[in-house]
Order: structure tokens, then sequence, then C-alpha cells
């Protein structure tokens, strides 16, 4: 059934068989040895061909078990809340949309001439900006880069470092959009627990020790649990990273202009290959699709090949868009009260909690986190009859579902605060 000569006609043979069903999931391919007889090559080409079918995602080894055509991905779930539903709600992880700057101001403001083929990829204003304000986040000199959000920020990360099916190091609970980019590039994920002081160092010791490539964390505002690095974590991360020096570290800090947290440094002097990403997201909006990224000179001139002038730059209308906005001394007022406001709100449904029993500690973002010790569906259910669309938990687990619910705070008004908390304590009791 399966022919070819070279490893990539080998390839090219499962997969075809793949796609038409002939080899389904689960099946087992022959032997590396058996199969090279068959087809009489090298058992290094039929190694090879196994190799790319696993990096690729069509197959897994299972070691002595051999490989196996993998499952095809069930449909994942995705971040964003549901613009039909009659419910209040509290799912989606959006910023408060009275809380984003009216853009429109601004465009009076911007520079409108065209931007041809050959052009600088960032705005001079804006990397200007960015690179002051970048200052404490960088370990020593780096460059600026302009990309299309945090993810995409990422993403292009990982694939300039990296090859398909090396590790990875995330939190677990994982923000989803990061889960799913994971998957469909191919990286493998290795999971590591977080508590209330940031990734857990042991953990993140282990999966270095394994053979992990890269890391992505979040020093503030994790989602979804809002927990953000103490010192003294971030101190005992630093030095555990120095040990791996070659690991590409990525710290993903998406709520940096919004933070109620300190910045502690996190990355290692010893580290070769780093990078800081602040996304405008839950700043300017989801909308503006753009984020600032630090990193060492080498990282840089490699996310520079994807992001090349005139194919896969960011917009040059919306970084002076977001440099007239950032630059403005009236918004900088404003961004100081919306720091203010979503401190408030974690606060607020915190106290709200602890008046029916319920001892959360207050995080910072968007979002408040309650851990429960079983599934999050039926109370989840519970809380959409009292009218409050709430986001389950389990989906944000990596190597196993975290059971509790995500509840977006931004919308929400004293009132509001007041009659979920009470609702969450009726659930409870259920």
């Amino acid at each position: 059934m399966i022919d070819g000569k070279t490893a990539n006609e080998i390839f090219d043979s499962i997969r075809q068989h793949v796609t038409t069903g002939t080899l389904a999931a689960g099946e087992t391919l022959p032997p590396v040895r058996e199969l090279a007889t068959a087809l009489n090559v090298n058992r290094n080409t039929v190694a090879a061909a196994y190799k790319r079918l696993v990096t690729s995602g069509l197959a897994q080894s299972q070691g002595r078990n051999g490989t196996v055509i993998k499952e095809i991905s069930a449909p994942v779930a995705l971040e964003g809340g549901n613009p039909d539903t009659p419910l209040i709600d509290l799912s989606g992880g959006n910023p408060a949309p009275s809380r984003l700057p009216d853009l429109s101001s601004y465009f009076a403001k911007i520079n409108k001439s065209p931007r041809l083929y050959g052009d600088a990829a960032v705005s001079p204003g804006l990397k200007a900006w960015a690179a002051q304000w970048m200052q404490d986040a960088m370990p020593c000199k780096g460059e600026i880069d302009i990309t299309s959000g945090a993810i995409d920020a990422i993403e292009r990360l990982l694939c300039a470092h990296l090859l398909p099916g090396d590790s990875v190091v995330v939190e677990d609970p994982c923000f989803l959009s990061s889960i799913n980019m994971l998957r469909y590039a191919g990286f493998s994920a290795s999971p590591v627990n977080v508590d209330r002081e940031g990734m857990q160092p042991d953990m993140l010791e282990l999966a270095l020790q394994k053979g992990a490539r890269a890391v992505i964390l979040t020093p503030r505002a994790h989602n979804p649990t809002g927990c953000s690095l103490s010192a003294s974590r971030a101190a005992q991360l630093q030095d555990i990273l120095a040990r791996y020096p070659q690991t590409l570290v990525i710290v993903d800090d998406h709520f940096a202009l919004l933070s109620a947290c300190r910045w502690y440094p996190v990355i290692a002097k010893e580290t070769t290959h780093w990078a800081v990403i602040r996304s405008m997201s839950k700043t300017l909006g989801p909308d503006l699709r753009l984020a600032i990224v630090a990193s060492d000179p080498l990282t840089s001139g490699k996310l520079r090949l994807r992001l090349n002038s005139g194919s896969q730059w960011v917009s040059h209308l919306l970084q002076d868009l977001a440099c007239a906005c950032l630059s403005d001394e009236a918004y900088q007022h404003t961004l100081a009260q919306t720091r203010q406001f979503y401190a408030a709100q974690q606060q607020k449904l915190a106290a709200a909690l602890r008046l029916h029993g319920i001892d959360l500690p207050v995080g910072d973002g968007l979002n408040l986190w309650l851990p429960l010790e079983d599934k999050s569906q039926a109370l989840a259910f519970a809380l959409a009859k009292s009218g409050w669309l709430v986001r389950e938990g389990e989906v944000f687990g990596v190597s196993m579902p975290a059971h509790g619910l995500r509840i977006t705070l931004s919308t929400l008004t004293d009132s509001d605060i007041n009659k979920l908390a009470a609702d969450i304590h009726q659930a409870l009791k259920r």
C-alpha cells in the first residue's frame, strides 16, 4: 500500500492514504525495518519519512509501540464573547468599550503620506516612544519591532527559532489563543502549573531538563487566573533560566499599560535569545491589532525577515494612530483612570464575594478566576439561569481540564457586582 523510494515519496504516499481514509486515525504504521525491506530502501529513509510525519502532526511516535496516525483534532474553543446571547456576557475577556479611546479624534494628527516598498517597517515616532517605554523590560540593549498583536508575535518568534515538534513551556492553565496557536503551528506544549505567584519553579526546571526549547510566561494579569509574578518568584524563575541560556524566553506582558502590579524582570542576563511583548489590544482595542516587541538583535533580525517591508509589515496608519494616542498627555491621564477602574473592579467583586463567605485573592487584569474542585458546567448553567454567561474553565487546561470559571469584569456596574456575587453564592450552595 505504501510506496516510494525517497523519504519525501514515502511521506507523500502515507499522507495520501491518510487523506483518503485508507489509513485511519489510531492505525499503527509498519515498523521501520519492515517497511524498508518491503520498499527495498535504507532504514534511515523510512525513519526520515516517519519523523516528518510526526513533526507535521500527521502521526505520533509512541516509542517501542511504533508510529501511529493521529486523531483529527476536535474543534477548539476560541476567545471572545457571544454577541447573540440574551444573557449578560461575562465570557469574552474583552476590555470595557467605554474605556477605549476615541481613535477617530487622532486621525487628523497622523502622517498620511504613502509608505512604499523598502520603507522602514516601524514608524519612527512609535519606535522612539516604544524604545523609551520598553527600557525597563529589556535585560540588555535590544531592538524594537511591531507585530499584529501578541499571538502574532509569539508565533513568528517561535517559528524563527524552533522547528515543528519542538517543546514549548507554557503556563497551565493557559490563554486560549496561545494553546490554539501552538497546536496549529505544530509545536508541543510543555505545561507548567501556575499558582498565585506565577509559574511554578520546580516544574519549569523539569521541563527545561527534558529539552524544552522555549518558554512563554505572563508576568502580570495572567489569563485566565489573574495572577502576577511576585518579586521572589520572578527571581527564582530568573535563576532557573540562567542555567539554560540557549532557551528562547518570551515574556507576554499583555496588560502592561493597565496593570496594577509591579514589573519584575525574569529574563536572565545569560539568556541569549529573548523577547518582551506588550500588546495594545486591551488598551487601545482588540481591533487595532498591534503589539510592541523588544528583543535581542539576533532575534529581532529573524523577526524582521517575517515582517519585511511591503508584504508582512503592520500598517503604518495603525502604527501612527497608536503613537498619536499614546503620546497624548490627555490620553495618558485617561489611561491612569482606566488602570484604577480595572483594579477597582477586581477589588469590588472580591469584597462582594467575601460577604458571602467566598474568599478569593484579588487578581489583576480583566477577569476574575473562580477555582472549583470539579467540573464547572453545572455552576455555569446555574449562573446562566440567573442571567449570566461565564466562561467554563476546562478549556484553559493544557495537561488536564482546569476546573473553574473565568468571569470578565469589564462591563459590570456596582449593582451588577453585588447581584453576581449573590448569584455565585446561591449557585455554589446547590
